[in-house]
């Protein structure tokens, strides 16, 4: 598959998941995600899709500190509902990274466990846009995402499909647009904030 040469520049996500070692995808239960495993979930690469991204790997970060942190053992809370600012979008990558789910997912084992439905909310009571909070802990982390600190990307979507786009303005669009997200990740640090 052919993709953006700085996808795998992107640091990975690694989580342990206890289901996937009692189903014996492997021995140690450690899952590896890449930017690239995201973006094909996704069906493609943006402004969000990144910043859900970033929003797990940084929130997570925080959350867990030196640990790993466990997958199928998160809570996942949105501030706004699936359809308002693209939170469908968010929940649905996040729902990828940390395995929980609202009512679809998996329903766990006889007796319960590795139940992955619950787990996920929209509509919170919370002030950030996200917030991550560990079942075995109680501790949370909120994280708010902030493009505009270093691109706009409705501008560069304009630029291909307003009224005035020129057919350069079009043919360059996908490069400018992937140019945009790759900006994003050089800046993660300014475009997530982490609340403790």
């Amino acid at each position: 598959m052919e993709y953006q040469a700085f996808f795998d520049e992107i640091e990975t996500l690694v989580l342990e998941d206890e289901l996937a070692r009692f189903l014996g995808v492997n021995k140690d239960g450690i899952i590896e995600l890449s930017y690239l495993d995201i973006v094909k979930t996704a069906g493609h690469s943006c402004g969000t899709v990144a910043g859900a991204y970033l929003t797990a790997l940084l929130g997570l970060k925080a959350l867990y500190g030196e640990e790993i942190p466990k997958r199928g053992e998160i809570k996942v809370e949105l501030k706004h509902s699936p359809t308002q600012e693209n939170a469908g979008v968010v929940g649905c990558v996040l729902s990828n990274i940390t395995g929980a789910t609202t009512d679809y997912g998996f329903g766990g084992i006889p007796g319960g466990k590795f139940c992955r439905r619950d787990l996920l909310f929209y509509e919170a009571d919370i002030e950030e846009d996200v917030r991550f909070t560990r079942l075995d802990t109680q501790k949370s982390v909120g994280v708010n995402y902030h493009p505009q600190k270093v691109v706009n990307p409705m501008q560069i979507l304009m630029s291909a499909i307003g009224e005035n786009a020129t057919e350069e303005d079009k043919a360059t669009f996908p490069v400018r647009f992937q140019e945009m997200v790759e900006t994003l990740f050089k800046n993660k640090e300014t475009v997530i904030e982490i609340v403790q």
